[in-house]
């Protein structure tokens, strides 16, 4: 069953859900330490975007072909060993050619090892279908990432140092929005662009005469869990185990 879920979708459905319906940052809220953290400005945005990409498609691509043979018990520490394998090179392919960028993005480089982005990609995609499919599901998953770094970053530098890739934008006569290079500017710009991504979503719901948040045809459009699978009545499906977690946990805080 696990190659199935990949023969339900499209190339082009696989790949760009991580544009916007499941985008990691601005609609499954992944990420978001690095989104806060390093777009200040837009090199660092992009930077850090595509080394997140590079480590998305490589350990993808090593998952779904290692995926059978890889024993269920140690499944999680051989995802995060191939994970923080692809981290390395780029850490050290960072490092040996723009050191600048390295000194930018500090510790936030090597945390990708850790980051939810991949390591869900990894263990709810990637381990359950070909190869090829794991290719296209990690660049849409790290090209919409990178959009939403850039995004931010475009937005943060302008109006916090009013340049733009370093460039001076603003007339002289405008002062900086400072807070915008504050973590308070950052929660600021990313509702802004939630806000915007849901709006967008929406639009396009109703054009296709779709209801909101699911329609027939895609019961899981919409959905956060982002398991790859478009039936809720699957066997596969996390959902209804996520909703009854959550009910218990909130009836043992009220209790």
């Amino acid at each position: 069953m696990a190659d199935e879920l990949a023969a339900k979708q499209s190339g082009w459905e696989i790949f760009s859900k991580g544009l916007l319906t499941e985008n990691p940052s601005l609609r499954q809220m992944l990420g978001l330490c690095p989104t806060l953290a390093v777009t200040t400005a837009v090199t660092n945005g992009l930077g850090m975007g595509v080394a997140t990409t590079f480590v998305l498609v490589c350990s993808g691509l090593a998952v779904s072909l290692l995926r059978k043979a890889i024993p269920n018990s140690v499944r999680i520490p051989a995802l995060i060993t191939i994970i923080a394998s692809f981290v390395t090179l780029v850490m050290m392919l960072v490092k040996a050619y723009l050191p600048a960028l390295d000194d930018a993005l500090g510790i936030y480089l090597p945390l990708i090892v850790v980051n939810c982005i991949v390591l869900g990609r990894a263990e709810m995609f990637a381990s359950k279908n070909p190869p090829g499919a794991a290719i296209l599901d990690g660049l849409g998953m790290g090209l919409g990432f990178t959009v939403s770094l850039v995004l931010m970053s475009a937005v943060r530098e302008l109006l916090g140092a009013g340049t733009l890739l370093g460039v001076k934008i603003m007339p002289s006569f405008i002062e900086p929005m400072l807070i915008m290079v504050t973590p308070a500017g950052g929660f600021a710009v990313l509702g802004v662009l939630i806000a915007a991504s849901v709006w967008l979503e929406q639009r396009r719901l109703r054009k296709l005469g779709l209801p909101l948040g699911g329609s027939p045809e895609n019961p899981c459009d919409g959905c956060a869990l982002a398991c790859g699978l478009d039936d809720p009545a699957d066997p596969a499906c996390a959902r209804d185990a996520f909703v009854e977690k959550v009910e218990a946990a909130l009836g043992e805080r009220d209790a």
